[in-house]
């Protein structure tokens, strides 16, 4: 099953970062700003012209490396045992948010871990996120009634993880998914922001532990076309590459001239929903959604 059927028991006590806040290993204030943003599938084949596109607006995210360059991203999705935030999105509810926790590198350990709670009112995001020592992380901060040991350079980040921890009791969430990807990440030298990412090599894994990050599981792969194609969407026949551009405010008008370009197709893409799918689909579970059966069919 997907769902830990015994309940965390509840304990009473969105925003989005600006550019100086990809520094991974620094801490980072807690910023409340709108954004928005939208995705596409695009073919591997694709990823060249994107660059191309973008190179006179944007530059590197000094945290990649690599050919191309990327750095990897660990995120560890937390739910109630209903699955109440993967059937908001499934339901495509306008008012809804997720609990995610994150790091980067492999093995993991090198940064910290970065609290997030990411809400969107139809095509808003909004973001909360702070950040924690790696060591600090753990299921003792929804068990234990007074939280020690952890401090902030600023209010509004101490405020940004006391709401983490009261959503997350408040809905008894638990880790029930790991993601892991590639993130070649770039950012606008010419808007006050703006972002390109292209997200590869996505997998997940089942998980109910808080702090394994994947250690002695079976990583799953997610970026494939059963995965990346809805049935009311354009129908995708390869594995392709996960672009995403955010903005906040007006989009840029280089970024128009790209969609329009290369003819992009928006796409909604959840990659813990479509963990939660794979997994079912994986398992049998009665959490299939009707068109993801479709496809099985025609398998």
């Amino acid at each position: 099953m997907i769902a830990d059927p015994s309940p965390l028991t509840a304990v009473s006590p969105e925003a989005a970062y600006p550019p100086a806040d990809r520094h991974h290993g620094q801490r980072t204030q807690a910023v409340r700003t709108k954004r928005y943003e939208t995705k596409y599938i695009i073919p591997k084949e694709m990823a060249p012209k994107i660059r191309e596109c973008i190179r006179p607006f944007c530059e590197l995210d000094p945290y990649c490396s690599g050919d191309p360059p990327t750095y990897i991203n660990n995120t560890l999705q937390l739910d109630a045992p209903t699955l109440t935030l993967h059937y908001a999105k499934l339901w495509d509810l306008a008012d809804r948010f997720k609990l995610r926790v994150r790091t980067y590198g492999d093995p993991v350990g090198d940064f910290p871990v970065f609290l997030e709670i990411k809400n969107k009112d139809h095509y808003t995001i909004l973001k909360q996120r702070c950040q924690i020592p790696f060591d600090k992380w753990g299921e003792h901060l929804f068990r234990d009634d007074v939280i020690k040991g952890i401090h902030f350079d600023t209010a509004k980040e101490a405020d940004s993880f006391y709401q983490f921890i009261r959503l997350a009791r408040q809905i008894g969430a638990r880790p029930l998914m790991l993601i892991r990807y590639r993130r070649e990440s770039y950012i606008s030298k010419v808007d006050h922001y703006a972002r390109v990412t292209l997200d590869t090599g996505l997998q997940y894994q089942q998980t109910y532990s808080w702090n394994s990050w994947g250690a002695g599981g079976v990583w799953r792969a997610l970026d494939n076309p059963m995965m990346q194609t809805r049935r009311h969407d354009k129908e995708l026949h390869f594995s392709g590459v996960v672009l995403e551009l955010k903005t906040s405010h007006d989009v840029p008008s280089w970024m128009k001239d790209m969609v329009m370009t290369l003819n992009l197709w928006r796409m909604g893409h959840c990659k813990y929903s479509n963990a939660i799918w794979a997994e079912s689909m994986f398992r049998a579970t009665p959490w299939t959604p009707e068109y993801e059966i479709d496809l099985l069919r025609d398998i």
